[in-house]
């Protein structure tokens, strides 16, 4: 005998969708480390280039340079570790485990307020120069590092922060949606079967 509780789960939609999007996102990620790693010698000569023409001596240029090399090198590895939690929250999504949906949207909380923030500070770079309380060389310097990455990396920039954004919006929607919240509604037990109790046969010492 069956029972509607025991049949087997179907795939739902909205979860399987998510999952989706925060494996693309995962994808983007590690996009972003590789591209980032890859442009990072060029943009060190371009900006070593500038600086010759600035009131910066040598020690400082290497200073900038060492700076870059770490940022850029950290950022890679944290948006490697980010990419990799993002496929660990996709597949506990797929487990039905409410606790990844929990997980899930503590990350897309902290994700839409870094893509906020990224894209803020985007804005705001080239809405208002930048001003260091009078010291020029750092200033310059400052300048020159911003013109040394390639033309098309704030663009890419801001589309990738508009895209977090919206991957993680999408994501904590689809999963508050009604048929999310069937899905990872924990089954409840078999109803056990109610009949008469076996006949028990007389007994010979009555």
């Amino acid at each position: 005998m069956s029972y509607p509780d025991q049949a087997p789960a179907r795939r739902c939609a909205p979860v399987w969708l998510a999952a989706a999007v925060l494996a693309l996102m995962a994808v983007g990620a590690l996009a972003y480390a590789v591209v980032g790693l890859a442009t990072l010698d060029g943009t060190v000569d371009r900006f070593r280039a500038a600086a010759g023409g600035t009131a910066a001596g040598p020690e400082e240029t290497d200073g900038f340079v060492t700076l870059l090399r770490a940022v850029v090198v950290v950022s890679a590895i944290l948006t490697v570790l980010v990419g990799a939690l993002l496929v660990g929250l996709a597949l506990g999504l797929l487990a039905r485990r409410n606790g990844a949906r929990v997980a899930t949207w503590g990350v897309c909380g902290l994700g839409l307020l870094a893509g906020c923030c990224g894209l803020a500070t985007l804005v705001g770079e080239r809405a208002t120069p930048l001003r260091l309380g009078g010291d020029r060389t750092t200033a310059e310097l400052l300048g020159q590092l911003a013109e040394a990455y390639p033309p098309w990396w704030v663009p890419v920039n801001a589309a990738l922060s508009v895209g977090q954004v919206l991957g993680y919006l999408v994501v904590a929607v689809l999963l508050a949606l009604p048929q999310a919240n069937a899905w990872f509604r924990r089954p409840r037990p078999a109803p056990v079967p109610v009949g008469f109790p076996p006949a028990v046969p007389p007994s010979p010492f009555r």
